[in-house]
C-alpha cells in the first residue's frame, strides 16, 4: 500500500484510545456490577486488574513497533520475530473471528442506541439491519479515502469522552460516591467475596479491547517507528483514567441497583434524570458518535488485514485480495468488501445467539483468547532483551511479564463461559488451518 503519512501521531492515540472507548463501557457497567454482586469498590478494582492487561500489554507491543514498519501489525511482528507459519495462524484468527464477532457486536449496539435516541421499539433484528447500515457506511468511507476516516475517528475521540467526563461530574457532585465506598469496603470485610466476580473480566476484557488496531495501520503512520510506540503508551492511560471516572459516577448517581435493573438502558435512565428528555437525546448522539468512532476504528483494522495477508500469499484469492486500487487512492477495496461480508456473517449469527439468550456474545472468547497470541509476542520482547537488542530491562523483562499476568487474569474470566471449550476449539481450528495453509505456500515456493 502506498499510503504512508496518512496518520499522524495524533490519529494513532485516536485509533487506540478512540476504539477502546466507545461501546463496551456503556453496555458493559451493568454486566460488572451483576458479577461483583453490586459492589462498586470491586468493580473498579476489576477495571484496574484488568488493566494490566491493556497498559502493559501496549508497553510490550511497542518495543516490537519500534523495531518494524511493515504492514499488518501483529502478522509483521509474529513474521519477522516468530516464523510465517505463526504470522498466517494469527492473521486468521484476527481476520475470520477476532475483529469481525467485535464489529459485529458493536454495529448491533449502535443500532440499540440509534432507536432509543428516535424512540423506536427495536428489537433484535431491528438492531442488526441498523448496525449492518452503518457497517457498509464505514466500508464506503474507509474505502472511499483513509483521511476522511481518520477524521471522523479524530472527532469521534473529543465528542466520546463528553459523556463519560459528564457522568463523572455529576456522579461525585450530586451522587453519594463516598458513602457507597465505604459500604462495599465494609461489605467487603464482613462477607466472603468469593470468586465469582472473576467473570467480570470477560466483559472488562470487551470493554478494553480494541488497543492492538493501531498497529494494522502501523505502514500508514508517518514516522511510525516513533510514533506508534508513543501511541501505545499514552493512549491506555487515559483509557483508564476515563473508565474509572465513568463506572464510579454512574454508579454514585443512580446506584448499582439500578444500574441492574436497567441493564443496557442504564445510560439513558441516567441521562433524562439528569437533564431531562431534550438533554437525555443529547448524550444518546453523543453516545451514537462514541460506539460509531469505535466502529470505524475496529473496521480500519480488520480491512487491512485480508490485504496483509494476501501480500504475503497466505489467504485464497491473493492476487484479489492483494490488489490496491488505483481509482480509490491506492487502498485494498477488494479487501474491504471481504472484511465487510465476514463481518455481516458474524452479525447473522449474534442474532441468533441473542434469540437463544446465550450467555455473553459471540465476541468475548475471540477477545479473551486473543491474549494467548499477544503473550507470545510477549515472550519474543523478553528474547530479545537476553540477546542484547534491547537494552532497557524494565521495558524487556519486568512489562512483558505483567502484560502476561494480565493476559492469564482475562482468560481465567473468559473459563466461567460454560461455551468456552467449545469457543477455544472454533478459535484454535482456525489458527491451525492458517497455520497449515501457509506451510503449503511455503513447501510450493521452497
Amino acid at each position: 500500500m502506498n499510503n504512508k503519512g496518512n496518520y499522524g501521531l495524533f490519529t494513532a492515540i485516536t485509533m487506540i484510545a478512540g476504539t477502546v472507548i466507545g461501546s463496551g463501557i456503556f453496555f458493559k457497567s451493568d454486566d460488572v456490577l451483576r458479577y461483583t454482586n453490586g459492589n462498586m469498590v470491586l468493580g473498579l478494582l476489576v477495571f484496574c486488574i484488568a488493566a494490566i492487561a491493556i497498559i502493559f500489554g501496549c508497553l510490550a507491543i511497542s518495543q516490537l513497533a519500534t523495531r518494524t514498519d511493515k504492514p499488518g501489525g501483529m502478522i509483521a511482528y509474529a513474521e519477522e520475530f516468530i516464523n510465517p507459519k505463526v504470522a498466517s495462524a494469527f492473521g486468521w484468527f484476527q481476520i475470520f473471528l477476532y475483529f469481525p464477532t467485535s464489529i459485529a457486536v458493536v454495529a448491533w449496539v449502535s443500532g440499540m442506541y440509534t432507536c432509543q435516541l428516535f424512540g423506536i421499539d427495536g428489537s433484535n433484528l431491528v438492531y442488526c439491519y441498523i448496525g449492518a447500515g452503518f457497517l457498509v457506511a464505514f466500508c464506503a468511507i474507509n474505502m472511499l479515502t483513509a483521511r476522511l476516516g481518520a477524521i471522523f475517528q479524530n472527532a469521534a475521540m473529543i465528542i466520546k469522552l463528553i459523556p463519560l467526563l459528564l457522568f463523572a461530574a455529576v456522579g461525585m457532585i450530586w451522587g453519594n460516591p463516598t458513602q457507597i465506598v465505604s459500604d462495599n469496603v465494609e461489605l467487603m470485610k464482613t462477607t466472603a467475596v468469593g470468586t465469582a466476580w472473576f467473570a467480570a473480566f470477560a466483559p472488562i476484557a470487551f470493554s478494553f479491547d480494541g488497543w492492538i488496531v493501531a498497529t494494522n495501520i502501523s505502514h500508514e503512520i508517518r514516522d511510525a517507528k516513533r510514533n506508534l510506540p508513543l501511541a501505545l503508551i499514552f493512549a491506555p492511560i487515559l483509557v483508564l483514567a476515563a473508565y474509572l471516572l465513568y463506572f464510579a459516577g454512574l454508579t454514585s448517581y443512580v446506584g448499582p441497583d439500578v444500574i441492574l435493573e436497567k441493564g443496557d438502558a442504564a445510560v439513558a435512565f441516567a441521562s433524562m434524570k439528569v437533564m431531562g428528555p431534550m438533554g437525555a437525546k443529547a448524550v444518546l448522539v453523543f453516545i451514537i458518535v462514541s460506539v460509531l468512532g469505535t466502529l470505524n476504528g475496529l473496521y480500519t483494522g480488520l480491512s487491512r488485514q485480508p490485504y496483509s495477508l494476501a501480500i504475503r500469499g497466505f489467504i485464497p484469492c491473493k492476487e484479489t485480495l492483494g490488489k490496491e486500487s488505483k481509482r480509490f487512492n491506492n487502498n485494498p477495496v477488494n479487501a474491504g468488501v471481504f472484511a465487510t461480508v465476514i463481518v455481516l456473517f458474524w452479525l447473522v449469527v449474534h442474532y441468533f445467539t441473542v434469540e437463544a439468550g446465550m450467555q455473553g456474545d459471540v465476541s468475548e472468547i475471540a477477545v479473551c483468547v486473543s491474549y494467548l497470541n499477544y503473550s507470545a509476542l510477549y515472550v519474543i520482547v523478553m528474547k530479545l532483551t537476553r540477546k542484547g537488542e534491547i537494552k532497557n530491562k524494565f521495558m524487556g523483562y519486568f512489562v512483558p511479564v505483567m502484560a502476561m499476568v494480565g493476559a492469564a487474569v482475562i482468560l481465567l474470566g473468559a473459563m466461567s463461559n460454560p461455551l468456552f471449550p467449545l469457543y477455544l476449539l472454533i478459535c484454535f481450528t482456525v489458527m491451525a488451518v492458517g497455520y497449515y495453509y501457509a506451510k503449503q505456500v511455503l513447501a510450493k515456493t521452497n
